[in-house]
Order: C-alpha cells, then structure tokens, then sequence
C-alpha cells in the first residue's frame, strides 16, 4: 500500500518516511520450519483465482480446449481415488487403468500457452482437501527433499492424491534423478503426477519441449505420463522483452519511504545476501514485504549469482511484489555468454518476470 505524504519536510536529500521506513532484505535471514515447505506447496498468489473456465483457448488451437475437456476428467477421476486404497486406480476415465498405466500427465507446449495456468486449475478442480494435495516448482520439490530428507518426504507427499510439478527442469542431471526417485516411490503409493518442464540445453531455440524428450529424460518414470500436446502462439513475447528505464537511486529511495512495507536495498549488497540464504527460503525473505526498492542495479557477475537471482525473481513474480530499480534496465542483466549458454531459458524467464513487476512498481513514483 502505498502513503501519500507531504514533501514540505523532504530536506538535506531525506525522503519523506513512511509510518515504519523501508526494510532491508539483507538484514533478514529466515528459518523456514520444514511444515510450512510443505504447507505452501500451493498454487501462488498470481494462480489463487484461475480455473478452467478461466482459460480462453484459442478457438484456431483446437489441443487447448482439448485440454481443458481432458484435464478436467482427470482432476474429476481423481474423486475417488486414495493413495493407499482402493479407488486409486481411477485417473483418465471411468474405465479402471491398468496398474501400469498412465498415471500422470505431462503438458506439452511452447512458451506462453498457460500450462500454469492449466496445472493450477487442475490444482483447484481435483476434489481433494488443499492437505492431500501439491503444488510447487522443480526447484521447491528439490528444496524440499533437502529440508526433510528423501524419507521423509516419500512419507510427507505419499498420502496426496495430486503433485503438481511446474517447470520441471532437465538440466541437471543429479537433480532430475532425485526427482524421479521419488515420484517413482510416490506413484507405487498411488500419487497421481501433473508436470511442465524447461527445455534441455540442446532445445533451447525451438521454443517448446519435445515430450520424447522429457519421457526419455525422466528414464524409467515415462510410462507413468500421458503427454499432452499444447499448440499455440506466445502470448507474451518471444525473445527479450523491453524493460522499463530504471529511475534514478534518489527516486528509488524516496519512494522506498514513502511506501509502507517496501524494502530498501543495493543491488550488490543484495545479490551477496542471497549467498548467505538458501533459496528454499527467498519466499520467506519476502514476507510482508509489499515493494522491493532496489539502487545501483548492474549485470550480475557470475553464474551462480544468476542462478540465485532467477529463483528471487520467481518467488516475487509469484508473490506479485513490484520491483523499482535504478541502475541498468533488467534486460541488461545477463551477459551475452549467460544468455547463449545453458540456463537459457531461465535468465530469459527471469528478465521477462522482472520486467512485468517493474512495470507495476511504476505507480510508486511521484509524478
């Protein structure tokens, strides 16, 4: 929210203060109980609202409405289905599946098409209490295999009905064993799987993930996925999106103060915290926190850093916080080796997301 205040006392460069003054992302270091890893494994604040009957398919696009029709009777078998009894082999249809057969579905299509809007509404649909069902990104599932352990997660997610895995991401080859360990473990336990996925390094310029390729990735797990074709157009844009000039470090500031709840800091000092800070907890940092003023921002300096960077853009583009920067234009962030090489898609995904919170912070600027 932001409070409109008087500048008659803005002197010696000191913005007007908000009732409690900008906070400083690096001055928090949250711990995040491995309950609530799990209680927010739910559709974002961005999906709360979408459904179905909230997708517009393009009537030239006949694979989108077909979707809907099959990802609706989907989410309706999963009714009766529990994940230790007798019901759990209800997934597609009212005929009962055979034990070895599909019991997930994989969406395939390019790049703005609204696979997450598909997987959350599936979320929604699946008539199952928010407990007995999951929702979370690739790199939140690793999380929480790291914060309970491989164990205890297997026990954790073994009684959901539904797990709902958004960008499932191929390009690492450890991490996508790990995970398709334990969905192997969660579908003998009757776990129902939906995913979407990143693109592999050797795919990036085509635009969309070949679902042979996916299957064939997740080795012995591709016979428990029904593929499922998205054709379409990208809504959004192809290639870098033009981000908003930044504005200048004193309106950053001044407008840092003069909205209730923003964080205040310097980009450097902020991409060296994120070091400090397991990404499982970049969700946490940003509790409570309504903008995110940023001064002197620049290209980031290392791959690792980039990484981390992604992972905060995804939690505040998810969280719907607006981001006001001054220093260089977001797009200008990755250098040309980052954007060329294997990640890709995520920096270009990263620049994207920033670029939309940048627009919304706008407003947060005095005119």
């Amino acid at each position: 929210m932001s409070t409109s205040l008087s500048t008659s006392g803005y002197t010696s460069g000191r913005p007007p203060i908000a009732d409690a003054g900008p906070q400083a992302l690096c001055a928090r270091e949250p711990r995040v109980p491995a309950e609530r890893l799990v209680a927010e494994m739910v559709p974002p604040p961005r999906f709360d609202s979408v459904r179905f009957d909230t997708y517009n398919p393009d009537p030239t696009q006949p694979s989108q409405s077909e979707a809907v029709t099959v990802l609706s009777g989907f989410a309706a078998g999963l009714g009766g289905a529990h994940a230790s009894g007798a019901g759990k082999r209800r997934w597609f249809s009212k005929k009962p599946a055979a034990p070895s057969g599909p019991r997930g579905v994989y969406l395939d299509g390019g790049y703005g098409v609204g696979k997450t809007h598909l997987l959350a509404s599936l979320w929604h649909a699946t008539p199952a209490e928010p407990a007995l069902k999951a929702f979370g990104t690739f790199v939140e599932l690793t999380n929480l295999v790291g914060a309970l352990g491989f164990q205890q997660t297997v026990q954790t997610l073994g009684g959901h009905r539904l797990l709902c895995i958004d960008e499932f991401e191929l390009d690492d080859p450890g991490d996508t064993v790990l995970v398709s360990s334990l969905l192997s473990r969660l579908v003998e336990q009757g776990v129902a799987l939906a995913a979407t996925s990143n693109t592999l390094p050797g795919k990036l310029g085509e635009g969309r993930f070949a679902s042979a390729d996916f299957l064939r990735e997740i080795q012995g797990l591709s016979a428990h996925f029904r593929p499922l074709r998205i054709d379409g157009q990208d809504y959004r844009h192809r290639g870098l999106p033009e981000a908003p000039a930044p504005f200048s470090d004193e309106q950053v500031a001044k407008a840092a103060y003069a909205t209730d709840g923003a964080s205040l800091d310097d980009f450097p000092g902020l991409l060296e915290h994120l070091a400090r800070v397991h990404p499982s907890r970049y969700g946490a940092l940003t509790d409570g926190i309504t903008a995110v003023c940023l001064t002197d921002v620049g290209p980031v300096p290392d791959q690792s850093t980039a990484l981390r960077l992604v992972v905060l853009a995804d939690r505040l583009y998810d969280r719907e916080i607006p981001v006001l920067a001054s220093g260089v234009p977001f797009d200008r962030l990755f250098s040309d080796d980052m954007l060329n090489g294997g990640y890709r898609k995520k920096y270009f995904r990263a620049i994207s997301r920033l670029t939309a919170l940048a627009r919304d912070a706008k407003p947060l600027v005095s005119q």
